[in-house]
């Protein structure tokens, strides 16, 4: 099974309609993709109660991928919320635990930072990691490229297959040690995980630049990129029971469209069971809001 989704469902302005608000966006946004990747969790470990209402309001196939807080893949600078890594991890899985619970959590993702390379004590850390969040499916995203550089390539992912490790395909441009190769390789029988960046290599390593973020993910696939992808994904499965493709390249709206696209070419249909890249039926669109309160006059 291939499941294609956004990072994220705030911004997607394409999606919703005027004046939808910002509590309904998630319900809408299920009725285009069966899975979202959850970006909020890396900036602070969430709520509970907010992985539940979540939950509650999506379909019972729906899924999350949840990214990792950001001092768990040491991201983090400046003072740490936690007294120690124990009380970080244990909040980390207790605001999972609704998604986990309901069947929808369909994988941690730990993305470890550029500077994070292949070396004996990173190797310990992930496995220290990995037996932190035993029983929950962890999927692992490099940003250095040693870890797949020739003499290691197969190591690492010998390495994450033993270690019970999703791997987290990439899709980024090639900019030097902080990106990664796309390396078509599944490391677990279950579940891979493949991450559309865009292709800006022009903006990728801008990060002193105030705006890097909107910078670095702005592009649009072509379709000549998509059907390339289209049959990777289905050499992957060959490998991976499912695959979950996420689309990343929010910064000019280009995501929604690359994802339904791609869904188009695979004749993948939304939730609904309706065409990625056919218009919103007219039902799916609010009335009209009655700004004044009661009936509004007859038009003559």
């Amino acid at each position: 099974m291939i499941e294609i989704g956004l990072a994220g469902w705030g911004d997607q302005d394409a999606l919703y309609p005027p004046g939808l608000k910002a509590k309904d966006r998630l319900r809408t946004y299920a009725r285009h993709f069966p899975v979202v990747e959850v970006d909020s969790s890396f900036y602070a470990i969430q709520p509970k109660e907010r992985f539940a209402r979540w939950v509650e309001d999506t379909p019972p196939s729906f899924s999350f991928v949840v990214k990792a807080y950001q001092e768990m893949t040491g991201h983090l600078r400046g003072k740490s919320y936690y007294a120690d890594s124990g009380e970080m991890y244990a909040a980390f899985r207790d605001s999972i635990e609704p998604a986990r619970e309901a069947g929808k959590l369909k994988a941690a993702l730990f993305q470890y930072p550029p500077w994070f390379d292949c070396n004996r004590e990173n190797v310990k850390l992930l496995r220290e990691t990995r037996a932190r969040m035993e029983g929950l499916p962890c999927a692992l995203e490099f940003r250095h490229q040693s870890w797949f550089a020739p003499e290691w390539r197969d190591k690492t992912l010998g390495f994450m297959a033993d270690e019970g490790w999703i791997h987290s395909v990439c899709d980024e441009p090639q900019a030097g040690t902080g990106s990664v190769p796309t390396v078509l390789a599944a490391t677990h029988p279950a579940l891979t995980i493949v991450r559309m960046h865009g292709r800006n290599a022009a903006g990728w390593h801008q990060s002193s630049a105030p705006n890097w973020r909107e910078v670095r993910y702005l592009y649009r696939y072509s379709d000549a990129e998509l059907a390339e992808w289209r049959d990777r994904l289905q050499t992957l499965q060959a490998d991976s029971r499912d695959i979950c493709l996420i689309f990343n390249n929010n910064s000019g709206g280009d995501a929604a469209p690359n994802a339904k696209r791609l869904m188009g070419m695979l004749g993948l249909p939304t939730p609904e069971g309706r065409d990625p890249e056919a218009p919103e039926p007219a039902d799916a669109v609010p009335e009209q809001l009655d700004l004044f309160g009661g009936e509004l006059p007859p038009i003559d």
